[in-house]
């Protein structure tokens, strides 16, 4: 089984996560984690990449709506970028498209932030 990492970084005071490897119910946590820590330092404009997400299962979407509400409630959002084809699928097919604003770049995401 591949394994799954989550790297910060922060861009003009917006939050970056970089998620890499196989993203199920085992390693679900290491992003609750990693959020939650955001979310403790009133972090709420996040930005989070997919470019190396190889495999998201219901558990790691599971973690995005377990922390929207409290994020938009206290003037952020949560913005999904660089999703490989077959990772956007699993978004759509359960309707997130609908909720969270995906987005092809990085910087496209980052740029929304300032323009609120």
């Amino acid at each position: 089984m591949e394994g799954f990492e989550v790297s910060q970084s922060e861009t003009g005071g917006v939050s970056i996560l970089c998620l890499k490897g196989y993203l199920d119910a085992h390693t679900a946590p290491d992003l609750e984690n990693a959020i939650q820590r955001l979310v403790d330092k009133k972090t709420y404009e996040i930005v989070v990449n997919f470019t190396d997400l190889t495999y998201i299962s219901s558990a790691g979407l599971g973690v995005f709506m377990g922390f929207i509400e409290d994020v938009r409630k206290n003037g952020g959002d949560i913005k999904l970028t660089n999703m490989k084809p077959k990772i956007y699928r699993v978004f759509d097919l359960l309707g997130f498209p609908t909720l969270y604003d995906i987005l092809d770049e990085q910087q496209t995401a980052v740029d929304r932030f300032s323009k609120n």
